[in-house]
């Protein structure tokens, strides 16, 4: 395990009680570097939103419990935060919840000559994701080729 999977999985590890006693769903942990600076941010969501309010509870609970175990060598800068509307689907929960609803997908390599792709979430398994495009076809993609999945937001 890497030392950016470790950091992220321990810090799950302790997220996880925390956003439960609160009511709250823990989306992902991650833990980047952005510009030369280490960011460990966690996503966190509950129906309805999450609140400012709601971030901060969670922030000072974590920053306390960090500051304790001191595992992460680096330094950093830490950001809880709500996944936003164009929410990311990395995880299988994500991607049950998602079912029926309109996505978005980035690949990593030109598939039929684009790598933006906008359709109805019809399926997924271990290996691939499903959608259904405007014109009523369905396309399979290896989640090898994948760079990125998220919810469409439509303004």
């Amino acid at each position: 395990m890497s030392k950016k999977e470790n950091y992220e999985q321990r810090t799950e590890e302790i997220l996880q009680p925390i956003v439960e006693e609160y009511g709250f769903e823990l989306v992902d942990v991650e833990y980047v570097k952005e510009g030369g600076t280490w960011y460990l941010r966690a996503f966190i969501d509950k129906p309805g939103g999450i609140s400012i309010d709601d971030c901060e509870k969670v922030s000072r609970r974590l920053s306390d419990i960090l500051d304790e175990k001191d595992y992460i060598e680096d330094s950093y800068i830490m950001e809880i935060s709500s996944p936003g509307l164009g929410r990311p689907l990395k995880k299988e929960k994500d991607f049950k919840r998602s079912l029926g609803e309109e996505v978005e997908i980035k690949t990593y390599r030109m598939i039929d000559k684009q790598k933006e792709f906008t359709g109805i979430l019809k399926d997924y398994d271990a290996g691939t994701v499903t959608i259904e495009l405007a014109d009523e076809t369905l396309k399979t993609f290896e989640k090898g080729d994948i760079a990125l999945v998220r919810l469409a937001v439509d303004f």
